[in-house]
């Protein structure tokens, strides 16, 4: 998701103060600020799935950005991660997390792995993700980051995700974190029957609706369900 650049640079320099300030663990200084958000941006504002708040609690979002953007990590906003893209607002994530409500055996693919931080929240939940980044530099760096923070039913793949990830199809549940106009075929082609689809749909300079879509009789039942603003997605979908 997107967020204007005077407003980046303010929060480069912030330093972040919880709402609720309380000690953290000496080997964990970000803790507190944590379990702040949790409180404060996620139950507060209706994520009521414990096991996506214990995920949310689990995964260190401080570790998924720049040094000089730790401190206001946990802020409810998104952030840049470098060549353009960003980490999602956590309670984007928690939110998403929650509507598709993948169970331990589901196989999850996720549109847009960025720095890795939506992919490491539903691995705590979903048997494995299977993840595409474009961007192949970026790819590169969260999958080395994801296995250095011990995330092993995690796949990182560098490529364009419009063709999905036709290996390890079908999957139970797949997550688009990039805008499309439309769904892409292939994805809707490798979701398994009574499976759901989640993704920001519309263009990248006007209003976009996170949409839930579910496969029936291979058909999609569409939803739309928050209005939302994400990058878009570039490759093949642009042809």
């Amino acid at each position: 998701m997107r967020m204007p650049a005077v407003v980046l640079i303010a929060l480069a320099s912030a330093v972040f103060t919880p709402a609720s300030p309380s000690p953290a663990r000496e080997d964990d200084p970000f803790e507190a600020a944590r379990r702040a958000m949790i409180e404060r941006d996620l139950m507060g504002r209706g994520i009521t799935n414990e096991a996506v708040l214990q995920a949310m609690r689990e995964v260190p979002r401080h570790r998924f950005v720049a040094a000089a953007l730790q401190p206001v990590a946990y802020a409810d906003c998104p952030l840049p991660i470098g060549r353009g893209q960003t980490i999602s607002q956590p309670y984007v994530v928690a939110f998403m997390t929650q509507l598709l409500a993948p169970r331990r055996d589901d196989r999850v693919l996720e549109i847009g792995t960025g720095c890795g931080y939506q992919a490491a929240v539903l691995s705590k939940l979903a048997g494995h993700v299977y993840t595409i980044e474009i961007v192949e530099p970026l790819a590169d760096e969260a999958r080395t980051r994801l296995a250095g923070l011990g995330f092993d039913n995690i796949s990182v793949r560098a490529g364009d995700g419009f063709d999905g990830w036709r290996e390890h199809a079908p999957f139970d549940k797949i997550i688009m974190t990039c805008a499309v106009k439309e769904l892409p075929p292939a994805l809707v082609g490798q979701l398994k029957e009574g499976g759901c689809i989640i993704a920001p749909v519309g263009a990248a300079d006007s209003a976009q609706q996170l949409v839930i879509a579910i496969k029936k009789d291979g058909k999609l039942s569409r939803k739309k369900v928050l209005p939302v603003r994400f990058v878009p997605m570039t490759g093949k979908t642009l042809e």
